[in-house]
């Protein structure tokens, strides 16, 4: 059998480290880092609180979408719901939190399915994804800063929007295709 293993050591040095911007949202850090060739050089990170994705399907076997307006991409965006934990609050509960806010979702049955970073060329950011099923729909709780739709997709629309660019949120896809058997079970 081939061996997947990483290696464990640090190839690089840092030599000093400071914010150059922050706010309430993402940070961004940067770092003066010798290069395994000695050189010394900046590298640049965006420091984000971890997050939560969650795939939502009603008890009808519908996934729960959002279309989300993206400014940074001046459009709209099918994606699922997520959102950034908080620091009270644990993987689990900030799913519960995010579904309640962006869908006016709740669920006695949710399911952890990975955790991942989410942007390792630039960012720390770890995703916790969840899966919450027999989600009951009612009043969302959108902050000031969202613009978001809610609908409900059935469930092999909502894969193939995943398989053929129709959902164009890489977060939302990985998470809906690795949510797939689960979903599928009954």
């Amino acid at each position: 059998m081939t061996d997947y293993t990483l290696p464990t050591n640090t190839p690089l040095s840092t030599l000093d480290s400071r914010y150059i911007w922050q706010s309430p949202w993402y940070n961004l850090r940067q770092d003066m880092v010798q290069w395994p060739d000695g050189s010394v050089g900046p590298y640049n990170v965006v420091e984000k609180r971890p997050s939560v994705f969650i795939v939502p399907m009603t008890s009808e076997g519908d996934i729960v979408l959002i279309q989300n307006y993206r400014h940074t991409l001046g459009k709209w965006c099918w994606e699922t719901p997520a959102g950034a934990i908080e620091p009270e609050q644990t993987p689990l509960q900030a799913a519960q939190a995010e579904l309640l806010q962006e869908v006016g979702g709740t669920s006695d049955d949710w399911y952890f399915l990975f955790a991942a970073p989410t942007m390792n060329g630039i960012g720390d950011n770890i995703g916790h994804y969840f899966v919450a099923k027999n989600v009951q729909l009612g009043e969302t709780q959108h902050e000031a800063t969202e613009i978001i739709r809610v609908q409900t997709v059935p469930l092999d629309d909502a894969l193939d929007m995943a398989r053929t660019g129709a959902m164009q949120d890489v977060l939302s896809i990985a998470g809906l295709l690795a949510a797939e058997p689960l979903l599928r079970r009954k």
